[in-house]
């Protein structure tokens, strides 16, 4: 059984997540920035690092949110960024934020599903997601859709919770995820439940390499994954 914002409502998993992202939407960034200490830049930067070499000139950025990855990716120097996402609240504050770069000539930023995506096949040079995948109802539909639209050799970048393996840095992430994250989320965000389904969602993750098998499975060849800071969140990269 998947794991959802929700558990007293009705609704698919994709409903409630597209609800749940629309209600915190306003206090986001600052939650996320404030949570993870700020570390969540660096993770997003080094990720794109990955794929300087590559120069991708089309780029998706899917489960896009308030756009932060999709900006991180400007440093690619891109000819065009297409953000994707279900939460039309977390796209107008992305909207803003790309406003006052002066950069929406470049990045678009568009409500979409992410498991059924409305592009043809092989159209992008690079897929990014932070954070994202593990908010799909169907996670191998959502991986199966991102390599359909990628042109073959292109490269997938995906940024994601993981789960911390070593003594003592396990335990303590473990207190801070359950105890200490969702009283801050709840008091500063106003939604009981969305950061306490942040925990929830990150433990029923399949990670690393048990995501590398189904990243595998929806066609992605020289997968490898690449823990970050003790285990927190792992990068996986895909070719088609």
């Amino acid at each position: 059984m998947s794991v959802v914002p929700y558990k007293d409502k009705e609704g698919s998993k994709r409903e409630q997540v597209a609800e749940m992202f629309d209600n915190i939407s306003p206090k986001y960034d600052l939650l996320n920035h404030l949570l993870s200490g700020g570390v969540d830049i660096y993770w997003r930067k080094r990720a794109i690092k990955l794929l300087r070499k590559q120069q991708p000139k089309k780029i998706l950025d899917i489960a896009s949110g308030t756009g932060d990855f999709a900006i991180e990716a400007l440093s690619l120097k891109p000819e065009k960024i297409i953000g994707v996402d279900i939460s039309e609240g977390m796209l107008a504050v992305g909207r803003e934020k790309i406003k006052k770069l002066g950069k929406q000539d470049i990045i678009t930023l568009q409500t979409g599903d992410s498991e059924n995506l409305s592009f043809e096949s092989n159209y992008f040079d690079a897929v990014i997601v932070s954070f994202g995948v593990r908010n799909f109802q169907n996670l191998l539909a959502g991986l199966t859709e991102m390599n359909r639209v990628m042109k073959p050799q292109g490269n997938c970048v995906v940024v994601e919770f993981s789960k911390p393996r070593s003594f003592p840095f396990k335990q303590l992430y473990n207190f801070y995820f359950k105890y200490i994250l969702p009283l801050i989320g709840k008091t500063v965000s106003k939604d009981s439940s969305a950061y306490t389904y942040l925990p929830e969602s990150v433990q029923a993750f399949p990670d690393r390499e048990a995501f590398l098998d189904i990243f595998k499975k929806a066609g992605f060849i020289n997968t490898k994954c690449i823990p970050l800071t003790f285990g927190i969140c792992t990068i996986y990269i895909g070719q088609k």
